[in-house]
């Protein structure tokens, strides 16, 4: 296994590296159009879209309208989904059909925020010292409005590829479950969906103090399950308080998950991109990045050490997210709870997983129980096509990045057209400081000149890929 891993780690190694050192694309595209799409963008921010409290049909409606006065037909323009409040949006740009389509994907829905969480109204889309802010600015509203504002910069250009382009916007990614849209279409709708591959979140740039370090192209991801945690007893007076207690049982199986670490390890897609990041990274730690390709315990411990997000990349992670307990403050708890959230590396099993908790909870008082079904997909093939793509674009863009295949630590929705057979691969050329990851957390933003070269970037993967002359 190992020597496999070496393998593909230089297989695609020399294919990250040879990409053409010619002059500087254009960065941004012209203020016209970086206008038509900081509008869009501005608007999908502005519509509270949240997993629960919030819907993501109005998007959808907004995004039809926007095509339609762009001249989309009506026919082409799909509107719907599982219920009233999780609508989708599915828009077909008509090729020559000499190849199959191409789908771009990205989710509409957003993770819930409350005002005072916030320094600003999540539910504003702000601009302010270089950044946009705003619930969804980075996840995954960015994207959204970029597939949008150039699908009808190409329909303005009377741009003709060899195939379909295809954008779906979806409900629901956050959440999951009977809603999502993704797995929605899939058993409802596939035909307006069906395609050769799909272009999604779950890459991105990385940069570090200001330096552009990699482009990274999502190959796999880690899949989700959820537990409860839960302790049930009889309770009691408050005044007459007794060791039995829901709630120190409960803090006592999460203080024991707070010191808890999956076992390290990597696979092929996690061994490729270290040995890529070690020619990339400078600093004490470029020995350790590539050991641990190579299955070095030592050094992974010390990657992993250095970084949330290299530690998340080297093992499973469970998390707790969410607490509930007691019913009156005189009264000891007769009940205890806790969800905790797991992201599971591909070939850890749920089984596994859910075993290894029970044994780390140690307190036959706390139950364990898996909350969610899981879906999770083989990793997309390597395509030498695409990663030639992204790193000629990326290269021109941005001299001396170079593209990098990783397995996101999160999940996305490629997971289901992966499992359908439509390889997915996560790219999006925004740029994002890997130490000041907000996704999901208070002041979400993006920086205003990432989100414009984004917009350029894809702007030409796009017709790179629809267009047989490469």
């Amino acid at each position: 296994m190992q020597n496999a891993k070496i393998r593909l780690a230089s297989r695609i190694a020399l294919l990250v590296f040879i990409c053409a050192a010619s002059s500087n694309a254009q960065s941004t595209r012209p203020d016209a159009e970086k206008q038509l799409a900081h509008d869009i963008y501005k608007q999908f921010i502005e519509i509270q879209s949240g997993f629960t409290t919030g819907s993501t049909t109005p998007v959808a409606e907004a995004a039809a309208a926007r095509l339609k006065a762009a001249g989309f037909s009506g026919s082409d323009i799909f509107v719907g989904g599982a219920i009233p409040k999780k609508a989708n949006l599915v828009v077909r740009y008509h090729g020559t059909g000499a190849r199959k389509p191409i789908l771009l994907l990205a989710h509409i829905d957003v993770v819930e925020a409350k005002r005072e969480d916030w320094s600003t109204d999540p539910f504003q889309f702000l601009e302010k010292d270089g950044f946009f802010y705003g619930r969804g600015t980075g996840d995954d509203k960015a994207q959204a409005a970029v597939w949008i504002a150039n699908l009808i910069q190409y329909k303005t250009e009377g741009f003709k590829p060899d195939r379909d382009i295809i954008v779906a916007l979806t409900a629901d990614e956050e959440g999951g479950g009977p809603y999502n849209g993704v797995d929605w279409l899939l058993k409802n709708h596939r035909d307006l969906i069906e395609a050769e591959l799909a272009l999604n979140e779950g890459g991105w740039g990385e940069e570090s103090k200001g330096k552009k370090i990699s482009n990274d192209l999502q190959v796999s991801e880690k899949y989700v399950l959820n537990f409860r945690f839960e302790v049930r007893n009889k309770g009691g007076h408050s005044s007459m308080p007794v060791h039995d207690n829901a709630i120190y049982h409960l803090a006592g199986a999460l203080a024991r998950l707070g010191d808890f670490g999956f076992p390290l390890k990597t696979n092929e897609v996690t061994a490729a991109y270290f040995e890529q990041m070690s020619k990339i990274e400078a600093g004490p730690l470029t020995d350790d990045l590539s050991k641990v390709a190579s299955g070095s315990e030592g050094s992974m411990e010390r990657v992993a050490a250095a970084s949330p997000a290299w530690n998340s990349t080297l093992r499973t992670t469970c998390v707790a997210t969410m607490l509930e307990g007691g019913h009156a403050i005189n009264a000891l708890p007769q009940l205890a709870a806790a969800t905790v959230n797991c992201r599971v590396l591909p070939e850890d099993a749920p089984e596994y997983v859910l075993s290894t908790l029970q044994k780390v909870v140690a307190d036959d008082q706390v139950s364990v129980k898996q909350l969610s079904e899981f879906s999770k997909a083989a990793a997309s093939p390597m395509r030498p096509d695409l990663l030639k793509a992204v790193s000629d674009i990326t290269t021109r863009t941005w001299p001396g990045v170079p593209t990098v295949p990783i397995m996101v630590m999160g999940a996305t929705d490629g997971r289901y057209l992966r499992a359908a057979g439509i390889p997915t691969y996560g790219v999006q050329g925004f740029f994002m400081d890997r130490d000041d990851i907000r996704f999901h957390g208070r002041d979400e933003r993006l920086g205003v000149e990432s989100f414009y070269e984004g917009q350029a970037f894809l702007y030409e993967l796009v017709k790179r890929l629809s267009t047989s002359a490469r």
